[in-house]
C-alpha cells in the first residue's frame, strides 16, 4: 500500500456501503479546492478521470494515459 493510499481506505472504510449521486461527489470537490486551490488542478483531472470512459477514444490532448492537461 502506497502512504497515499491511507485517504482512499478510510474513505472505503466510513463511506464504502453507501451510494452517492455524482452531483454530491462534484460539489464534494469543488469545496475541498475552494478551501485548497492549490489542488485545483489535480482535481480538475480527477473530474476529467471519472467523467470519461475507459474505453473512450476520444482524447482531446493527446496523452496516451487519457489523462487531461488543465489549461
Amino acid at each position: 500500500m502506497y502512504f497515499t493510499d491511507r485517504g482512499l481506505e478510510e474513505l472505503e472504510e466510513r463511506r464504502g456501503d453507501e451510494e452517492v449521486r455524482m452531483t454530491w461527489v462534484a460539489d464534494r470537490m469543488r469545496a475541498f479546492v475552494d478551501l485548497n486551490p492549490e489542488f485545483e488542478n489535480a482535481v480538475d483531472r480527477l473530474a476529467t478521470f471519472l467523467a470519461r470512459d475507459e474505453g473512450d477514444a476520444d482524447n482531446e490532448d493527446g496523452d496516451e494515459d487519457g489523462a487531461d492537461q488543465a489549461p
